[in-house]
């Protein structure tokens, strides 16, 4: 199929057919300003009604040759497959395209659902395989794409025709790009007297960059749709500093396995990797992530360039049904796929059964109005930011619910040392913001905790004074620990507030806190797993459960960028394959003097290890997982030091 959107204004249509096809049809056509001639001896009462206030001409009868002539597009919708042939034939031989709605594969194109607002029009088409499925999705989208954008669509008819009178044309892609790029709610908002002032403004913010840019700078963000709102709210502000952006949108590995929780995925980089990827290799000049997904540690070749303003940090509470977190019944079920919410509600209300739930704000709240869930827990950002809501929407307090590391801020990444990053952070950066954010990040690192952690924290800095917030649950909910510490900080002592979120996570540390975090035997350690299967590990969690940090990785770059600098305690052969897959990586271990543990499951992947150079400390008696890990542990625990 190749999509064309068909000017109809004054073009006539003929429809042959006048039962509930043909109707809408009709309508579609009309809407579109065509003129619509039905032939047809019977009509819906609807049709009958068109045609009786001369909307359409109808010619009472059945289809004859004649009927084609002088028409621009022809529509075959009667119930007799034999006259919409004979209408496909007649209009192939008059060089006129057609649709049969009784056999899409016989027409020349099909009609999408569409949903209007105002001059946007926005068409969903699956190429006649779910026409139910298709109007699901049109729906969904008349849900987002309401009169707003239709009003925006207005404001920016009337800014392009300001901007063709009095911008260059060097500038004008540039100022329309800008103004694109725009909030919705605010250009739905602009006063018809504010255009040319708008205008005016944003060709002098640009004047003198566009010209000598050799080429727009290139974000790289995930390809959701709260992502993209995120992204071009960055983009926005850059472009009217001057700095206009394109984007790349790109699918990490978080976005495309929704048939696990992502804890099971593998990696506290879900999100980030594939971001981090297109940076290194010069796709993209910067990122745009929620801060709350980042690792606590970026490598050392990248940097947080800036941190935004934070929308609303707290967790939400949403139901169809319950008005309240407190009034769901003992066994209710509720969705949420992070183990930092799971552990702190678990606390609050351990009568729950609380499952994973997957999929983008949208899904998720369709799912809950679909029922498979009595109430779900999102972030309050997410919510803000894509203006939904459940029917009950009640935000938790935060010394209820802790939110995680950077919650409801948006981290800009670069490459380190790449001078854009300073004029990112001059842009971009909210300074209150940054600097709690990066607290919470320090008192996250100084826990050994990834994004994936049943730990929460929250800082805030007013008038002088610097407040930080932790919490660390265990994953069953039995026990919550939180502490607090507060300082008089100028916003430039960033080191003086990182400083203070460590000392409050070792105070958290000396208190016990490292047994709620699942500190099991080999808490502490970092084990690298080569993987050269995409099917979830076995081995991964039940090392996980003993404590143990698993980092798995699919080649030699895939373990150097998620290990970020750090020597694995032990690399684990599950097969003669995982060997080879991180060859590179072994190399550069083996000249920079590093010997880790190694330990094979069999005899293929003990052989294949000694001819790489690295004959295994522990080999299992059996090929079995549960032989593997247990030898692992025992060696390891009993090698300690």
């Amino acid at each position: 199929m190749y999509p064309v959107a068909l000017s109809m204004r004054g073009r006539r249509a003929l429809v042959v057919g006048g039962g509930v096809v043909a109707e809408r049809k009709v309508r579609g056509l009309l809407t579109a300003g065509a003129e619509v001639v039905v032939v047809a001896p019977r009509l819906t009462p609807p049709l009958a009604a068109l045609a009786e206030a001369g909307a359409v001409e109808w010619r009472d009868r059945t289809y004859a040759e004649g009927d084609l002539a002088g028409t621009f597009l022809a529509f075959a919708a009667t119930d007799d497959d034999a006259v919409n042939a004979a209408v496909v034939a007649a209009a192939r031989a008059a060089a006129i395209l057609v649709n049969d709605g009784s056999n899409a594969v016989r027409g020349d194109f099909a009609t999408p659902a569409v949903h209007r607002a105002g001059p946007l029009t926005v068409a969903v088409d699956s190429g006649g395989l779910s026409p139910s499925f298709t109007k699901r999705i049109r729906d969904e989208l008349a849900l987002q794409f309401d009169a707003r954008y239709a009003r925006a669509a207005a404001t920016l008819a009337a800014l392009r025709e300001r901007v063709a009178a009095v911008v260059p044309l060097e500038q004008r892609a540039a100022v329309m790009q800008h103004f694109a790029e725009r909030d919705i709610d605010e250009l739905a908002t602009m006063k018809p007297g504010a255009v040319e002032h708008e205008v005016e403004r944003a060709a002098e913010t640009l004047a003198g960059v566009v010209p000598s840019q050799t080429r727009p700078v290139i974000c790289a963000s995930r390809a959701s749709r709260l992502a993209m709102i995120q992204t071009r709210t960055v983009m926005a502000a850059l472009a009217k500093a001057g700095l206009p952006s394109t984007v790349i949108e790109i699918t990490t590995r978080g976005d495309a396995v929704q048939d696990r929780s992502i804890a099971a995925i593998g990696s506290d980089n879900v999100f980030v990797t594939e971001l981090e990827l297109a940076l290194r290799e010069r796709r993209a000049d910067y990122a745009v992530h929620s801060c709350k997904d980042l690792p606590s540690a970026l490598a050392d070749d990248m940097t947080l360039a800036a941190v935004t303003t934070r929308e609303d940090a707290r967790d939400a509470y949403c139901s169809e049904r319950y008005a309240a977190f407190y009034d769901l019944p003992a066994g209710a079920r509720v969705g949420t796929s992070s183990p930092r919410r799971r552990a702190q509600l678990r606390a609050l209300r351990s009568d729950l059964t609380y499952d994973d739930i997957r999929g983008n704000v949208d899904t998720r709240l369709r799912k809950l109005r679909d029922g498979e869930y009595d109430a779900i827990v999102l972030a309050c950002a997410g919510l803000n930011r894509l203006g939904v809501r459940a029917t009950h929407t009640v935000p938790f307090g935060i010394d209820a619910l802790t939110p995680a590391v950077g919650q409801g801020a948006l981290g800009i990444e670069a490459r380190a040392g790449d001078p854009i990053a300073s004029r990112l952070d001059d842009v971009l950066s909210d300074r209150a913001t940054s600097i709690a954010v990066r607290a919470e990040r320090a008192f996250l690192r100084a826990l050994r905790g990834g994004c994936q952690a049943p730990i929460g924290c929250h800082a805030v800095w007013s008038d002088g004074r610097f407040r930080i917030e932790g919490a660390i649950a265990a994953s069953d909910g039995s026990r919550v620990m939180r502490g607090s510490r507060e300082a008089v900080l100028a916003l430039r002592e960033v080191e003086a507030a990182e400083t203070l979120g460590a000392a409050l996570a070792a105070e958290l540390l000396d208190e016990g806190a490292g047994a709620l975090l699942g500190a099991g035997p080999l808490t502490g350690r970092v084990f690298l797993l080569p993987r050269t299967q995409d099917r979830p590990s076995r081995i991964a969690p039940a090392l996980r459960d003993a404590g143990a940090e698993v980092v798995e990785a699919s080649d030699s770059a895939g373990a150097t960028r998620a290990l970020a600098g750090r020597i694995p305690s032990a690399i684990l052969f599950p097969s003669s394959g995982s060997v080879s897959a991180i060859a590179a990586y072994l190399g550069t271990l083996r000249n920079d003097g590093y010997r880790p543990v190694v330990a094979a499951m069999g005899p293929s992947s003990s052989a294949t290890a000694g001819e790489h150079g690295w004959p295994p400390d522990v080999v299992a008696p059996s090929a079995e997982v549960g032989a593997f890990v247990q030898s692992v542990t025992r060696f390891v625990l009993e090698n300690d030091g």
